[in-house]
């Protein structure tokens, strides 16, 4: 047994489940009768973590915004790592929003969490690494206070806790 334990707080998003979730959305699209003859659809770059969505007007982009939504919730991807860009005109007078993927945590959060850590007053260590946080400890009951305390009170986009040791 050692005598420190660590795990990492890291936002990350299942690539494969996100692109299952657009696929299901996209074929939703495809099949609604409401949707039939508009040029509503949704894309996903993979590599850049970013979603196109165009639409006719801004009413049916909400409509397939919350399509997504729903497709990432029954996929068990968090609706909250979903980040809106601002609505644009398009061409043949349709709507498009650019939506990215929240990946990774903001220097600015990292260090408000080390902060909040330190405020619980356990003997608790938080360092930020690049996009991610590593708090290490003596007592494993101590870590799992810590993950409680960022479940609560952690930054609007999801976190998730790995390599607990």
């Amino acid at each position: 047994m050692s005598d420190n334990h660590s795990f990492d707080v890291v936002s990350e998003v299942n690539t494969a489940e996100m692109h299952n979730a657009v696929v299901q959305a996209q074929h939703e699209i495809a099949v609604r009768y409401d949707f039939k003859g508009t040029r509503a659809s949704i894309e996903y770059d993979k590599k850049d973590q970013k979603i196109t969505m165009l639409a006719d007007h801004k009413a049916q982009l909400d409509t397939v915004v919350q399509m997504l939504k729903e497709k990432m919730a029954k996929r068990g991807i968090a609706v909250t790592a979903l980040k809106r860009g601002k609505l644009e005109e398009a061409s043949h007078d349709s709507v498009r929003e650019i939506a990215t993927l929240h990946v990774g945590i903001e220097s600015d959060d990292a260090r408000e969490l080390v902060k909040s850590i330190k405020q619980l007053k356990l003997k608790v260590q938080a360092q930020i690494m690049d996009n991610k946080l590593r708090v290490t400890g003596k007592k494993l009951d101590e870590l799992q206070q810590v993950i409680a305390h960022l479940k609560k009170n952690g930054p609007e986009y999801p976190l998730q806790f790995v390599n607990l040791t």
